[in-house]
């Protein structure tokens, strides 16, 4: 294909494939411009009817003019009767690209999120549900630009030619429950498509897996995804609610416009994520003193230890056990031992008045010192 013309049109090299076609870069020899050529592969448009359905939903698809779309210029076919859309090319990545090492950074991943959001609205707007948002249908160009590729190309597959292939199997983690299950879709199918690329731009991971594609459905279908918050602690609770509100599994229960949950994305940009901020307790301390420092302390713990534990010096300090220390009635407080730790002293009104007692604890002898007072 490399080097042939088709129409005006200069083929200069291959620059992605997938289930849907293969897509090269190419020079408008006309204009002299880079444009993008998709090449549909021939059984999607064999059948007339499925054609003229395509051309239909391309024709509305090439409306769109948005700075979240990618451009369509043309439709058209070759001699052979294959099928290509020549659109406008962009220099950039797309996210597939980008998630392939990574979750993205969070300031990051909502600006992407929203201007999803804002194409979708465009679309949405006009009647057009795209029915295939995921990673390998959005580009980021080299200035931060989101464009969303495939307008009308998922309508043209239909639901029963999914197959279990690689490609069709990373489109299945993408779509709705209603989509799964076969039934009629509307824009809230783009919306739950939408938070799931946002989960995976957040946390790195999918919220629906499965090593085949009925596992994919079936978790689809039944299993709750793991809050982000948990995967990630640095994002904020407010990102988990839109994740609760994009993909509940009743489209009455989502967000029922792209508005809705560009509002609450525009909040969510001015809700910075926690970070984990270390305070110091203490000044730097300078390496040459650490090992001085760690020394000493240990020293000092052992001395501690030594003088709390040892017995027989009359300075020092005993555990004893202190109950009971006397067994006089009334009113006893301020008790205080001896320095030789035989005796203790404390006030008692047992003798009618508040005097001062010392008593002998090995022998339970006791003494009021101001009786005469």
């Amino acid at each position: 294909m490399i080097g042939k013309t088709i129409s005006h049109y200069k083929i200069l090299e291959k620059i992605g494939a997938g289930g849907m076609g293969e897509v090269y870069k190419a020079e408008d020899t006309k204009l002299k411009r880079a444009v993008a050529l998709k090449f549909l592969p021939p059984e999607l448009t064999r059948d007339p009817n499925a054609k003229e359905r395509f051309l239909r939903e391309a024709q509305a698809a090439s409306s769109l003019q948005h700075n979240n779309i990618c451009n369509i210029h043309e439709i058209d076919e070759t001699d052979k009767g294959q099928m290509y859309i020549c659109m406008d090319y962009y220099d950039g990545k797309t996210l597939k690209q980008k998630l392939s090492k990574d979750y993205l950074p969070f300031d990051e991943a909502i600006n992407i999120a929203s201007q999803i959001a804002q194409g979708l609205a465009k679309a949405h707007e006009k009647g057009i549900v795209h029915r295939d948002i995921k990673p390998a249908n959005i580009l980021i160009t080299n200035d931060g630009i989101v464009k969303l590729l495939d307008f009308g190309l998922a309508k043209l597959t239909g639901q029963a030619q999914l197959t279990k292939d690689t490609s069709t199997l990373g489109t299945v983690a993408y779509m709705s429950p209603e989509q799964v299950g076969g039934k009629e879709v509307d824009k809230r199918t783009d919306i739950w498509s939408l938070g799931v690329v946002f989960y995976e731009m957040l946390t790195g991971k999918l919220p629906f897996k499965g090593d085949y594609e009925q596992a994919v459905i079936y978790s689809i279908l039944n299993d709750e995804p793991e809050v982000v918050t948990a995967l990630k602690s640095d994002i904020p609770m407010e990102a988990e609610g839109i994740m609760n509100k994009t993909l509940a599994k009743n489209p009455n229960e989502r967000y029922q416009h792209t508005d809705e949950i560009l509002g609450d994305l525009k909040a969510l940009k001015t809700t910075p994520p926690l970070r984990k901020v270390k305070k110091k307790l203490f000044p730097a301390i300078p390496k040459q003193w650490v090992g001085v420092l760690a020394v000493s302390f240990i020293l000092a713990f052992l001395s501690i230890v030594y003088i709390l534990t040892r017995s027989g010096d009359s300075k020092g300090f005993y555990i004893r056990h202190t109950s009971p220390l006397t067994t006089a009635p009334g009113l006893e407080h301020d008790p205080a031992w001896s320095p030789e730790g035989t005796r203790i002293t404390y006030a008692s009104d047992e003798s009618g008045n508040m005097d001062i007692w010392v008593q002998q604890i090995a022998v339970g002898q006791r003494v009021n010192l101001t009786k005469d007072y």
